[in-house]
């Protein structure tokens, strides 16, 4: 089994150095399974897109999650926080709130029925993704001191304007909203830097994962002969879900986080994976006092783009973020290799959305 994920990954890997030459029956004849793995999409896409790394998805991705979910040594791992109105929630998102209703019942009947109502921002906290429409970008940097947010400035994915995406305040997503995310079914690779960077320790806030950080990890945990490829989701645990307590009584979760580096986030764009997700709050690295407005961003960041991983990622190449993961027990099985499921609420114009992401994998 783990001969035939090598064989799959090979043709996989040696696609994207060049077209593949047509062949003709006979010696030499690339298998079904193999020509399609030549033909996963990679950019350019066509203008106008909405979907972003989403087009990687397809036949391809899918065969490269045969071998784990074949394998019988295989294991299926919760991606996902348990949702509720005690968990720790993001400032930047309306907080969630639970109203358990009584047990009901039609007249007349023998049945006894329970339900609840949850109202705040359930795309915005907990385990979630981001849409593409998420995060636009203004031209020059906004000063309050001159008015509100010149909003009508923005410019989102493919170019989209903010009339396009956005026309007015109480729109929801016109373009690029979460419902235009395919299902995520793809291979993933699970980076552990909290033993390659934190040298076994939680990673600090504001402690930045660099491109050498990704590529000295790859090496790290043997994965040199196969890399990142395009279509792939990219995991990196950083020991930052320690501090995810439910109830939570600290606070500290929210507080800071590690996060991608400048050239991390370009680096993981280059080589088109539709999705990067971490156990942390924000993808960005973020330093203490930083929200309050404290302390400034970790060194490296560009001046007004405090929130570059998701400036980049999302309105810059179209990959999908993942926060406030949970990848303690895969880190600890090693399963550097999996297949992951990601699969969004349809929430149309929706600018994120609550996820199960689930991985199937074989601990060493």
């Amino acid at each position: 089994m783990r001969h035939l994920s090598a064989v799959v990954v090979f043709f996989a890997a040696n696609a994207f150095a060049a077209d593949p030459e047509p062949t003709t029956p006979g010696e030499g004849t690339l298998t079904q399974a193999e020509q399609a793995l030549l033909t996963v999409p990679r950019p350019p896409w066509p203008a106008g897109d909405q979907r972003g790394m989403g087009n990687t998805q397809g036949y391809g991705t899918r065969l490269r999650c045969v071998p784990h979910l074949a394998d019988p040594t295989s294991r299926e791992y919760e991606l996902s926080h348990v949702r509720s109105e005690t968990m720790p929630m993001s400032p930047f998102a309306a907080p969630l709130q639970y109203d358990y209703e009584p047990t009901f019942g039609p007249p007349f009947s023998r049945h006894a029925v329970n339900g609840e109502t949850i109202s705040g921002e359930p795309g915005g906290q907990g385990t979630q993704i981001d849409a593409l429409g998420h995060f636009g970008v203004l031209p020059s940097i906004w000063d309050p001191a001159t008015g509100p947010i010149p909003s009508q400035n923005a410019v989102y994915y493919s170019g989209y304007t903010q009339a396009q995406v956005k026309p007015t305040p109480d729109s929801p997503l016109l373009k690029l909203g979460i419902e235009k995310m395919p299902p995520i079914v793809t291979s993933a690779v699970l980076l552990d830097a909290r033993t390659f960077v934190g040298g076994g320790t939680r990673l600090s806030g504001g402690q930045r994962i660099t491109a050498a950080h990704i590529q000295g990890m790859i090496q790290a945990q043997g994965l040199g002969w196969r890399g990142i490829l395009p279509g792939d989701a990219v995991y990196i645990y950083t020991g930052w879900q320690e501090l995810w307590q439910d109830p939570d009584t600290t606070g500290a979760y929210y507080s800071q986080g590690p996060g991608l580096s400048v050239d991390a986030i370009k680096y993981l764009g280059d080589k088109a994976i539709v999705a990067v997700g971490l156990d942390v709050p924000f993808i960005d690295p973020v330093n203490p006092g930083q929200l309050s407005g404290q302390a400034p961003p970790p060194a490296g960041t560009p001046p007004g783009l405090p929130f570059f991983s998701h400036h980049y990622a999302l309105s810059q190449v179209g990959v999908h973020l993942i926060e406030n993961m949970r990848l303690a027990k895969m880190a600890t099985d090693k399963v550097w290799l999996s297949c992951t499921m990601v699969l969004a609420l349809r929430e149309r114009g929706g600018s994120g959305s609550p996820i199960r992401p689930v991985a199937y994998g074989s601990p060493q």
